[in-house]
């Protein structure tokens, strides 16, 4: 790798968000016309049955020309949720406790049986 191809790669300025078993990454770099953009990695932690771990990341570029929009649709997304399910976190995962509420529409039949569609085989056919 040349020195060109370490400059575009190079981190002008970057923050780490640690959040469990994710890690988001915020970076500032630079390309090859020295202008900069935002890559937005997450970085998942996996640990396999025999005790090791491996991540799996995704990552995101952001460039300038967007980040009006960009600012304005997260905003906007962040905004809606916190109005509408408030700033406590609600999952399996993060209670202990937590349990699903079910629809009153939902009846116990439907979470009791086999879908409808369902075709119901005898291994003597096979």
């Amino acid at each position: 790798m040349n020195n060109n191809d370490m400059m575009e790669k190079e981190e002008i300025f970057s923050k780490v968000l640690r959040a469990g078993r994710r890690t988001y990454f915020f970076d500032v770099r630079s390309t090859k016309a020295d202008d900069y953009y935002l890559t937005i990695t997450e970085s998942k932690k996996f640990t396999n049955d025999d005790g090791s771990f491996h991540y799996k990341k995704h990552k995101i570029y952001i460039y300038k020309e967007d980040f009006a929009e960009f600012r304005e649709i997260l905003a906007e997304m962040t905004d809606f949720i916190i109005q509408e399910k408030g700033d406590e976190v609600i999952s399996e995962r993060h209670q202990k406790d937590f349990k699903k509420e079910y629809n009153a529409n939902e009846s116990d039949e439907s979470t009791n049986h086999a879908p409808e569609n369902f075709t119901d085989i005898d291994f003597d056919d096979i």
